[in-house]
């Protein structure tokens, strides 16, 4: 369940304390953010200057440089979302020539990015967008020729009949490890099924323009968000290593992994029969149902396409607390102090997904994992 931090810290005018989250997750209400929010776009006039080497990894809250739509990555050379990416590109093999009718002058925004397409290109190019960076259609032919031909050399080389080697099971301790990860999940989500009377009732009432509904929705989606955080820090305070960890490492791990480990719990709990989401196991939700909680659809439906795209991977319950633990474990977080700990209570994790897959899942030919291919 996905709030933003203005929806928390309003919740306790609707009956449910913000403390609760804030003592759950020990930090700063200030430092709580739910799911992205924008972030100040470079200034007017000033290119974005980026060093060489592999694009920063995307936290999801980037805004475009250009029109401060959501930033999909880095493209050529400014973080940028797919439409400016893609506008730049067509203009440049183009050699498209615009004309402003308001004499260069247009602030660009998403709105007037349809509007004015030379004020579009200006700022494309003040943002520190490079010609330099776009193939041409012939490039794109030959790249895509040398690809196809790398994959028929690869196919071929693997095509070659071979008899199949048989798996090694899993480790004993892998074995009884996942078995622990799986069994504490079940029971931080039992103890929340217990708490399921204390959440507000979803109101039976669907007049839209009542304010008392409209609050009564919204404390009820936060409760469960509340419950739903309170899960993930029961889980992570059972994970051998987690306690040893400074008090400050704990608060960084938690703090950015939530929103995360948020995901992957709503997307399990997909019923793709009726496209909504299971609580607590009767509450079930739909994209309306969410948008009557007063979330917005620009996030509603990432949400809905994560979960359903994760369901149509078929994972497991072990699965599922491997990953989670894996996330909380990651030693690339904001603000973690020792990076080497996390990384090695991290890896056993790792290394057990990474068997527990090749065994269940034989035919998978390559998993990307930390330190794995």
């Amino acid at each position: 369940m996905l709030v933003k931090q203005e929806t928390l810290s309003q919740t306790a005018s609707y009956g449910t304390s913000h403390n609760e989250l804030n003592d759950t997750l020990l930090m700063e209400p200030s430092d709580i953010k739910m799911y992205p929010t924008e972030d100040t776009p470079a200034r007017e006039g000033q290119p974005v200057k980026r060093k060489k080497g592999p694009a920063p990894k995307m936290l999801g809250n980037e805004v475009c440089s250009v029109c401060g739509d959501k930033a999909s990555g880095f493209h050529y050379n400014v973080l940028s979302c797919e439409g400016c990416k893609g506008f730049f590109r067509r203009s440049v093999i183009k050699g498209a020539q615009y004309t402003c009718k308001n004499s260069g002058r247009c602030e660009m925004d998403m709105y007037m990015r349809r509007k004015c397409q030379q004020c579009r290109l200006r700022k494309c190019r003040e943002a520190g967008m490079l010609e330099q960076c776009v193939l041409s259609e012939e490039q794109i032919r030959l790249k895509k020729m040398k690809k196809q031909e790398d994959g028929t050399a690869r196919t071929s080389a693997v095509s070659v009949p071979s008899p199949a080697p048989e798996m090694p099971p899993l480790a004993p301790e892998q074995q009884e490890m996942i078995e622990k990860l799986v069994a504490m999940q079940k029971q931080c989500n039992k103890r929340s099924f217990l708490d399921r009377p204390k959440v507000t009732p979803w109101p039976l009432n669907q007049d839209p323009l009542n304010r008392e509904v409209r609050q009564q929705r919204f404390a009820h989606f936060t409760e469960l968000a509340i419950m739903s955080v309170q899960e993930i820090v029961d889980f992570a305070k059972q994970l051998p290593g987690f306690l040893e960890l400074t008090r400050e490492d704990q608060i960084a791990l938690l703090k950015t992994s939530t929103i995360e480990i948020m995901l992957l719990e709503t997307s399990r709990r997909y019923n793709p029969a009726i496209e909504s989401i299971t609580f607590l196991k009767d509450f079930s939700y739909n994209k309306e149902d969410f948008a009557k909680a007063g979330l917005q659809l620009e996030f509603i439906n990432p949400i809905f396409e994560f979960s359903k795209g994760m369901n149509d991977l078929h994972l497991d319950e072990a699965e599922y607390a491997l990953l989670i633990a894996i996330n909380i474990f990651s030693a690339d977080r904001p603000n973690v102090q020792d990076h080497e700990l996390v990384e090695r209570l991290q890896q056993p994790y790792v290394d057990a997904l990474h068997s527990y897959i090749r065994i269940k899942r034989p035919n998978v030919s390559m998993i990307h994992l930390r330190g794995q291919t």
